[in-house]
């Protein structure tokens, strides 16, 4: 079998990585691809976004004759990569254009789960200024502030008070920092509790969670800063007990899939709802359509399976049938970003150390801005690497991890110091029992 994964971070890496170790699978094709990908795959560079990008991957496809895409960001899946493909009858694993509006507009997403009684923060939307303005006022801090569209990750901004507020709306619907994304908002119901992440399978019909994991968006230790698209990662996530998986599914991923087909949408591939826990209740932040990243380098490395065998399972609506194994070990991943990330920051910088970092033992080297020139590995984007490590425990996984860090370098290297800490927090507060 011949397999496309398109995209370029650190989440295609691991799928590129995990899909090497399939015995099913006998080449790798990615576009663009990174550095680290390239060891292991035959990289193409097609850029995502161009004038007929769609096109150019599937005469990829057609000519290399390849048997299966995956798709990685959510650009593709928003504009309808895999409704183009299902037209020129190439396998493609990601939903259709109609279900990855779930992801694609955050309005969609919140009226779809009002629709559904799927519980989520309150909310209202506008798409203008100054409604929205006097509606802050009329509240009282802190605030929730959503751009509508696609946004990297980036387009929700917590606001302390109301002044900060009504400089976010105007940063956001009038400066238009997140561009067309900003044209409406959504200002959500502030929810104090744990975030976690719960990435699943989808054929259509069943749905089935993968091992949780939680992730730290904000740039900064003790999750303070701007939000990135994640700093940190780790699996499982203790807050979530088998009780609470069990309340997820029922109240959460099952709805969400029976009510896409009660609207004729029917989803197929990845789906990711990203959840805040409120005194035990699970409440839906927002919903990706596809792996998310930096979870996917927590997630993936746990999974046992092979990944071809459950792809097989969601095409044929067949998911309720297998039984997937994971890896009862805990997972930390660091990310390792360049300075000034995620605003401005430089590129074309030499990396240093990653073979001394990928000996350690247990550990696994996931690259997502690097490129290869003149037989040298260069930064060439903000989040840069990811290091994950395994561990019995989480705080064994943590200690393998930062060891690792510790032996990568470049110029203006920076990571969080602390990723994991609430789970640390919480296991301790239980007696330290993982």
């Amino acid at each position: 079998m011949k397999v496309l994964v398109i995209g370029s971070g650190g989440r295609e890496h691991t799928l590129c990585w995990k899909l090497s170790q399939d015995r099913r699978v006998k080449k790798i094709y990615c576009v663009s691809g990174n550095a680290g990908i390239s060891q292991i795959a035959e990289c193409v560079d097609i850029k995502i976004g161009q004038p007929d990008y769609f096109g150019q991957l599937a005469k990829l496809v057609t000519r290399e004759k390849i048997d299966l895409t995956l798709v990685g960001p959510e650009i593709p899946l928003a504009e309808g990569i895999t409704d183009y493909f299902k037209k020129l009858g190439l396998s493609i694993f990601g939903p259709t254009k109609d279900c990855a509006l779930l992801e694609g507009s955050k309005i969609f997403a919140k009226e779809f789960m009002r629709r559904h009684n799927i519980p989520t923060p309150e909310f209202e939307i506008f798409n203008n200024v100054q409604e929205a303005i006097n509606y802050l006022k009329s509240k009282k801090p802190p605030f929730v502030i959503k751009a509508d569209g696609l946004a990297t990750g980036k387009g929700v901004i917590i606001c302390k008070t109301v002044e900060e507020g009504i400089e976010a709306i105007k940063k956001i619907m009038e400066d238009k920092i997140f561009g067309e994304a900003g044209n409406k908002i959504i200002i959500d119901e502030f929810q104090a509790g744990e975030e976690v992440s719960i990435l699943a399978w989808a054929d259509g019909k069943t749905v089935l969670p993968m091992v949780s994991s939680q992730d730290h968006k904000s740039i900064f230790d003790g999750d303070k800063g701007p939000n990135t698209g994640g700093m940190g990662a780790y699996s499982p996530a203790p807050v979530i007990t088998n009780e609470l998986m069990a309340r997820i599914q029922n109240e959460i991923l099952t709805p969400t899939i029976q009510g896409l087909a009660e609207e004729g949408r029917e989803y197929v591939g990845v789906i990711y709802s990203g959840l805040i826990i409120v005194s035990g209740k699970p409440l839906v932040l927002e919903y990706n359509c596809r792996f998310g990243d930096p979870e996917t380098q927590v997630v993936l490395p746990r999974l046992k399976t092979d990944l071809t065998t459950i792809i097989e399972a969601c095409f044929k609506g067949r998911l309720s049938d297998i039984n997937i194994e994971w890896d009862e070990r805990a997972t930390l991943c660091v990310v390792l970003a360049s300075a000034g990330y995620p605003d401005d920051y430089k590129k074309g910088l030499e990396i240093f150390g990653l073979e001394d970092a990928q000996r350690l033992e247990d550990t696994i080297v996931f690259h997502a801005g690097t490129t290869r020139k003149d037989n040298k590995i260069l930064t060439a984007g903000g989040r840069v690497v990811g290091v994950t490590a395994y561990g019995d425990s989480i705080k064994q996984a943590k200690e393998k991890a930062y060891l690792s860090c510790g032996k990568i370098d470049f110029e203006g290297i920076y990571y969080r110091q602390d990723i994991g800490y609430r789970a640390l927090e919480k296991l301790g507060r239980r007696g330290g029992r993982e």
